[in-house]
């Protein structure tokens, strides 16, 4: 086998053993997530800023904001519901970004070595004599061979795993879904100035026998109340109907054109009363 070859096949088991669904998934959820709380939040902050409920009733209502101020030389009431004045935290992930980088290097090492070993070795020893026996000689010889080789080959390489998760997410205050937008629009055009004693109207100050009139009282608070519509006068009782706003009097044929309706209101907030007075005339021929 080449060397290399296995360190190719370790890199790429490496490589396939590497969690991508958790290093791309689990960004991706934390963002969802995250889009899941910031409108829960949103949601929170609607409910406990600008609604409350009632106790009595269990209805959820509008919380509104009432102060006065001058207004062409007198003095008025506003009321504006507190969702228009204050910022709405809604927080949208516009996107997300996530760079991958794996650097990945093998690692292997494969060594080769031959040994060979060889030795010869010869002795000979010989003896003579030569003339008188003092004159003796001997001789030995001794021959070695010895053969030696050795041969070794290393081959290394190495490999390490290196992985980098660079993950960006861009959030911005987004605009408002089209059904909250459209409730704001519609809270905008609730706002409205009133009379800080309330007001009490009607539709004529002069008015015939069998015509009806309309008389209207908003009080301090912003709200109509027929309820709190009163009438005082000479002419009899006539017709009295109301809507929920407004009430009407249809005066009757036998008025007297000598009488003086006077219709009144009594504001619960700041305890004043109001009158308005209407002068009954003939019907006509």
């Amino acid at each position: 086998m080449a060397i290399g070859s296995g360190v190719t096949s370790s890199t790429v088991s490496a490589l396939n053993g590497l969690p991508f669904e958790n290093i791309i998934g689990g960004p991706l959820n934390a963002c969802v997530l995250a889009q899941k709380e910031a409108a829960l939040t949103t949601i929170d902050f609607i409910n406990s800023v600008g609604l409350t409920t009632d106790s009595e009733t269990g209805r959820t209502e509008a919380i509104y904001v009432h102060f006065t101020f001058v207004q062409n030389g007198r003095k008025v009431n506003i009321s504006v519901p507190l969702l228009t004045i204050v910022p709405i935290p809604y927080i949208a992930i516009n996107t997300i970004d996530i760079s991958f980088k794996a650097s990945i290097t093998g690692s292997e090492a494969t060594s080769d070595s031959i040994s060979t070993d060889a030795s010869y070795t010869k002795t000979s020893k010989s003896n003579g004599r030569y003339g008188l026996i003092l004159n003796r000689k001997k001789s030995s010889m001794t021959s070695t061979i010895s053969t030696k080789r050795d041969s070794k080959s290393t081959q290394d390489s190495s490999y390490s795993i290196e992985a980098t998760v660079d993950v960006a997410v861009h959030a911005s205050q987004d605009s408002m879904p089209a059904g909250m937008a459209k409730i704001l629009e519609m809270l905008g055009s609730a706002i409205d100035m009133c009379n800080p004693e309330g007001e009490l109207t009607v539709s004529a100050t002069t008015a015939r026998q069998t015509e009806t009139i309309t008389i209207t009282y908003k009080g301090s608070d912003g709200i109509y109340h027929p309820e709190a519509i009163k009438l005082n006068g000479n002419a009899g009782f006539g017709k009295i109907t109301a809507d929920g706003v407004s009430v009407y009097y249809e005066i009757p044929a036998d008025a007297s054109t000598t009488d003086t309706l006077k219709f009144k209101a009594m504001d619960e907030e700041t305890k004043v009363e109001k009158e308005v007075e209407v002068k009954v005339e003939p019907k006509a021929a």
